[in-house]
């Protein structure tokens, strides 16, 4: 069972569906379009508040110039020793200036969920029986300090993230 997770808790009632030849988004539910789909539907027409899944093959950079067009923006991780969508969602957010919801789907860990945050990404498609364990516990893990900078600065005083600018 996949369950949507973000720092306030688990979602209920989320609207967004992957499309894929055998999955359509119902009418109670907005659809997250392949990165191909979605350039052929914003030429198409002038609709706003759309999903978008950019998979790891995927350029994330042209998306550029229909972000304000975008409402989500999913970065697929098929597996978990595929780390592609860390640099995506670190592009969306700190080179193209995403504000956007950013969401983890595929294969989400619960180790990696720290570090998806710091890479700006907001919401987690979860389906791992251990990750949704902790998540319902709200126990993540975790390092308190941190050298590298990130796409959502720290919140505590004295962490080292503000110590390089990119």
């Amino acid at each position: 069972m996949t369950k949507i997770w973000n720092e306030t808790g688990f979602v209920t009632d989320d609207p967004w569906v992957v499309e894929t030849e055998e999955t359509k988004a119902g009418s109670n539910e907005k659809a997250i379009l392949g990165l191909g789909d979605f350039l052929a539907k914003v030429a198409e027409t002038d609709e706003t508040g759309l999903g978008v899944l950019v998979n790891p093959a995927d350029d994330v950079q042209r998306l550029e110039g229909h972000l304000d067009r975008i409402a989500l923006v999913a970065v697929a991780f098929p597996a978990f020793s595929d780390g592609r969508a860390f640099s995506h969602a670190s592009l969306l957010r700190a080179r193209l200036g995403f504000t956007g919801e950013v969401r983890a789907v595929g294969d989400v860990l619960i180790d990696q969920i720290p570090l998806m945050l710091r890479c700006g990404i907001d919401s987690f498609s979860v389906t791992n029986a251990t990750a949704l364990k902790r998540l319902a516990e709200n126990r993540l893990p975790g390092i308190d300090n941190h050298y590298q900078p990130t796409a959502r600065p720290s919140g505590d005083a004295g962490s080292y993230s503000w110590r390089r600018r990119a």
